[in-house]
């Protein structure tokens, strides 16, 4: 079994042992849980009046390397005007992190999930898995897997978000 399919299979599993509230919680229409509770390593910036994008990639994962010049490039565009991107990295290997990052530089937050309980909860099983959430921090869109031709749909998605106060 590749790392890959072993870091998902064992979200999935571990999100079997979960409250069925608990996994519920990252559906469209329901508000986002208090991230800081999952044993994040990373520090998590304010998400309380902000449109959010929150994305969870892997080192591994080549569409999670196509997205973040994408997901930098709005961050920085956009952060001043109430919107953030939040990283979480799913990765085992703060190393594999580490590595990725370097190349991959980007100004948004990053988190890791090396225990898999977010990831878990949020039921996510494809790289990349995005939520983008409402000033209100209510789960909006869900989104799995990046494609090029996904940038507009999700930029008009974060757009509509940003209109409404």
């Amino acid at each position: 079994m590749t790392r890959r399919n072993l870091i998902l299979s064992s979200a999935a599993l571990a999100g079997a042992f979960i409250a069925p509230s608990a996994r519920a919680a990252f559906t469209e229409g329901t508000k986002l849980p208090d991230l800081s509770t999952f044993g994040l390593s990373g520090t998590l910036p304010k998400t309380e009046g902000k449109v959010i994008y929150l994305d969870f990639w892997a080192s591994w994962c080549a569409p999670c390397k196509a997205s973040f010049p994408i997901l930098n490039q709005w961050h920085e565009q956009m952060n001043v005007h109430g919107f953030s991107v939040i990283g979480i990295s799913v990765d085992e290997s703060e190393e594999d992190m580490t590595r990725f990052l370097k190349k991959n530089r980007v100004a948004f937050p990053v988190a890791r999930d090396a225990a898999h309980k977010l990831v878990a909860t949020a039921n996510v099983s494809t790289m990349p898995t995005s939520f983008i959430i409402d000033r209100k921090g209510i789960i909006r869109h869900v989104h799995s897997g990046f494609h090029k031709k996904d940038e507009p749909v999700l930029f008009a998605q974060i757009n509509q978000l940003m209109a409404q106060r």
